[in-house]
Order: structure tokens, then C-alpha cells, then sequence
């Protein structure tokens, strides 16, 4: 098949650049990479056939400098923009500056993405359509009475961001007496991470259940979904565990989640792929959380169960190819697990890790697929989100899934950086996990149950020791950085 473009400007960094490059070199498309320069020896840039510089003495400022990577592009010759997940993914204003410099956006029309990438916006769209929506209010309605209509709906509430995503510029208030200081927090929050102070509060519900359905359409008329995901293990808002398919969901309620996804997005007039995000309360009611107008960090899972690739449609139909299935030959196959393997410390309140990568083992094996955005020198700093790689964990069934899952976790080596992944496997081990009990609150419920024991912290140190003897491990430490060493033997 002909590729659907030459060339591709990848707007990303770490992991999901080098999986978004690993399908453009699949398709047969050139594959470009905007990259800061300390990220210029990446895993990322080498999976790129060309970087393309970006300018800025801030990182995380020059990744989100959308007219900068337009411009780029197009000197570069790209003929199409993929903008990942976060960053500018859902920056209606970064499509639209795609567009003016006479390229393609891999993702929905700058209308679409304003409409349904802004909270409040989408809740409105999806009151508007007759979906499930829990009470809330919306600040800019009346701001000078935005805590006293708040207070109204009764405690517990959520303060969100309308522009967030990732947990950031979210909190819980049960007692009404905090909702002053949540406010201001959220605010704060939003207007650092997305540029957008504006807020908006619902009910929060205890205990539900975070469930997601992916959806696909083109604009030849075809909307679809491809089922959905379990999103529940979560800390701080942020997913940490998913899977497909939401285990011990009822067949009725599966279905009608599925419609009522397709329905939002086929009335919006939605292209590519998105997400369309759900709380299922413990009674089996739900409601319209929002939707992601790009691809999930967990998309992995849909992909090991269905067997098509996200990033190939997204491509794809970004050039306005139809996609090439209808909703009766889209099917399940097993079950998938993704674990986030994040450089954070769990028992210090998850608090994010920084360093050198100095020894790192990624596990293999039949149904194990991983996605990393780090190699050994890679330097993990605190400019950017802890995300390291994902691990995902394919089976005829979730109880073959767990299995792999748990054994790929064990073989897991990253020395040099503090990472999650002896927490996770205490995670996918947990009884409540097994049995399918999940819930948003699972990993605080059962937080003390949770922390290392003994026998792991013995592990630790013997792994430790045994590093000291690891002659590669030994010469990455002594090694003198790439920095120092181009000034040669000069002193002052």
C-alpha cells in the first residue's frame, strides 16, 4: 500500500516518539523528530531519520512553542504533524498553526479539538446530545459565586481544570472549609501546566470505576469504537495500571458505554483516533468524564487485543483514507495489561526521580511488548513527565496476562534511577487485583499493604552488590559525561 505521506514531523519526545516512529518507518514514511537539544542523543532522535532543532534555554517551554515547531516543519519539508500525547496534543491553537504553514494535523480539525479537548466546552456538547453527565458548575458562569454554587452540589466534590489531563490541577474536597485553598491550588495548577486558569467543580463520586472507550472515524462517515479500557489503579488522578477489556464489566453496561462513545464523537464530527472517558459509579451508573482528541498513553492494550495500529489509522485517515474495517470485523482477542514504569519513589509519596540511567534490562518473551523512551545514559531530569516505558503484557486471558505481567516486572533492571516497578508488581500481585475489585481509590485503600517488605529490600541491596561487580555498570559510572569530555585536557 502507498504511503499515505512522504514525510512526518513527530512533536514528542521519549517513548511515544520512538513508538510513533517505529510505525512511519513500517509505513514507509520519512520521519522527522523536533527535538531540544538535550534530548539530541535520545533513543527518540536516533529512531528519527532527521531531528529538527528546536530553540529555547527551557525544555519543557521549546516543546510547547507551537508556532516554532510549525515552522520547523515546514522548512524541513514534512508534509504532516504527529503530536503524540501531551505537550501540544490537544493545543487547538498548534493544529491550527500546522494548517497555516500549509501542513497536515494527525489528529481531529482545530474546531473538534477546541470543542472536545476543553472540559467544559465538552460537557456542554455532551448535555447538548442528551449524555450522562454528573452535577457540576462552571466558574466562568458566575465567578465572583463560583465556591458558593460549588458548595450547593454538596461535599464530596472534584475541583478540575477545564483545560487538564494527567491528574494535574485536580482535587478532592470533603470538608467545605478546604474548598477556598483546592480552588486556588487548582487554579495555580492549571494556569503552570496548560496556560488556562479556568475551573469547574462536580460531585465526586467514592469508589468508581475510570472506564474509557477508544474510538476511531474518518471523514467518509464511518465512526466506530474498538472497545474500551479499564483506567481504575490510579495515584494522584494519574492512571498507573490499565487493561482490556474492563474486567467484570455487565454486557449491558459495557454496550452502553460503547454507544453513547460513538454517538459523542460521530456528533461532533470527530476524525482519528480519540478517547472518550467515563466514572462508573459502584451502582453501575455513569457519566461523561471527557474526551482525549489524540492517542492514550494506553493505547498499547487496544492494540495487543485487536490488532490494529493506532498510529496507522491516525496517519491514515489524517490523509483521508477510509478506514479499511466496519464495527462487525472489529474483535477482542485475550486480554492486555499496561504497566507505567514511571522514575518515582512509591513509598515517599511517589515523589519523582532523577539521574542517569546506568544499567538498564528490559524483559522479553511471548506476549510481552514494550514501549521505552530511555536507554542506558539516558538522563532523567524533572523538566518533563517520569513516564520511562510502558510494559505491556499480552494472554489467551487475564489471569495469563497477570502472569507475564508480573514476570516481565521481576526481569525489569534500571540502576541509576529510583522507578516504580517493584511497586507495580506488588500491585498486579494484590488480592483486590486478582478479583477484578478495581476501583480509583484501590492503591490508597490499600497503601500499607503496598509498601516493600523484607525480603524485597534484601533484593534491593543484593541487586545493589552485584552492580558493583558489573564491569559495564562500573565504566558507565567512572565514565567522565560527553560534556566534560569535549573540552579535553584543558583546566583552568
Amino acid at each position: 500500500m502507498t504511503a499515505p505521506f512522504a514525510s512526518v514531523l513527530i512533536a514528542n519526545r521519549g517513548e511515544i516518539a520512538v513508538r510513533i516512529a517505529r510505525t512511519l518507518r513500517r509505513m514507509g514514511i520519512r520521519t522527522l523528530l523536533a527535538a531540544h537539544p538535550v534530548d539530541a542523543d535520545s533513543p527518540a532522535a536516533r529512531a528519527a531519520d532527521l531531528v529538527v532543532p528546536l530553540e529555547g534555554d527551557d525544555p519543557l517551554s521549546a516543546y510547547l512553542d507551537g508556532e516554532q515547531i510549525a515552522r520547523a516543519a515546514a522548512r524541513a519539508g514534512a508534509d504532516a504533524v504527529h503530536p503524540g500525547y501531551g505537550f501540544l496534543a490537544e493545543n487547538a491553537d498548534f493544529a491550527l498553526a500546522v494548517e497555516r504553514a500549509g501542513l497536515v494535523f494527525i489528529g481531529p480539525s482545530p474546531r473538534v479539538i477546541a470543542l472536545m479537548g476543553d472540559k467544559v466546552a465538552s460537557r456542554a456538547f455532551v448535555a447538548g446530545q442528551g449524555g450522562h453527565l454528573s452535577a457540576s458548575v462552571v466558574e466562568e458562569d458566575d465567578p465572583d459565586r463560583f465556591a458558593e454554587r460549588t458548595l450547593a452540589l454538596g461535599t464530596p466534590l472534584l475541583i478540575k481544570a477545564s483545560a487538564g489531563g494527567g491528574g494535574k490541577g485536580m482535587h478532592v474536597v470533603r470538608e467545605a472549609g478546604r474548598l477556598p485553598a483546592a480552588i486556588e491550588r487548582a487554579r495555580s495548577e492549571a494556569t503552570r501546566f496548560f496556560g488556562d486558569g479556568r475551573l469547574y467543580a462536580e460531585r465526586y463520586v467514592e469508589r468508581p470505576r475510570h472506564i474509557e472507550v477508544q474510538v476511531l472515524a474518518d471523514r467518509h462517515g464511518r465512526c466506530l469504537h474498538l472497545f474500551e479500557r479499564e483506567c481504575s489503579i490510579q495515584r494522584r488522578f494519574q492512571k498507573l495500571v490499565e487493561e482490556s477489556p474492563a474486567p467484570a464489566l455487565p454486557a449491558a453496561l459495557r454496550d452502553a458505554l460503547h454507544r453513547e462513545a460513538v454517538a459523542i464523537a460521530a456528533a461532533a464530527g470527530y476524525e482519528g483516533a480519540g478517547t472518550v472517558e467515563f466514572i462508573v459509579a459502584p451502582d453501575g451508573s455513569f457519566s461523561f468524564l471527557e474526551m482525549n482528541t489524540r492517542l492514550q498513553v494506553e493505547h498499547p492494550v487496544t492494540e495487543l487485543v485487536t490488532g490494529i495500529d493506532l498510529v496507522e489509522q491516525q496517519v491514515r485517515i489524517a490523509a483521508g483514507q477510509p478506514l479499511p474495517f466496519a464495527q462487525e470485523q472489529v474483535a477482542t482477542r485475550g486480554h492486555a495489561i499496561e504497566c507505567r514504569v514511571c522514575a518515582e519513589v512509591p513509598e515517599q509519596g511517589f515523589r519523582p526521580a532523577t539521574g542517569v540511567v546506568q544499567l538498564l534490562r528490559e524483559p522479553a518473551g511471548e506476549g510481552i511488548r514494550v514501549d521505552s523512551g530511555v536507554d542506558e545514559g539516558s538522563v532523567v531530569s524533572a523538566s518533563f513527565d517520569p513516564l520511562l516505558a510502558k510494559l505491556v503484557a499480552h494472554g489467551r486471558d487475564r489471569e495469563q496476562a497477570i502472569a507475564r505481567m508480573r514476570r516481565a516486572l521481576g526481569e525489569t533492571v534500571l540502576l541509576g534511577v529510583s522507578c516504580n516497578a517493584a511497586y507495580l508488581a506488588r500491585v498486579v500481585d494484590h488480592p483486590a487485583f486478582h478479583k477484578g475489585a478495581l476501583h480509583t481509590g484501590l492503591l490508597a485503600e490499600h497503601e500499607a499493604e503496598l509498601l516493600p517488605g523484607e525480603e524485597e529490600a534484601t533484593a534491593r541491596a543484593a541487586a545493589a552488590a552485584a552492580a558493583l561487580f558489573h564491569g559495564p555498570f562500573l565504566e558507565a559510572i567512572r565514565a567522565v559525561p560527553r560534556l566534560h569530555a569535549a573540552i579535553g585536557r584543558w583546566r583552568n
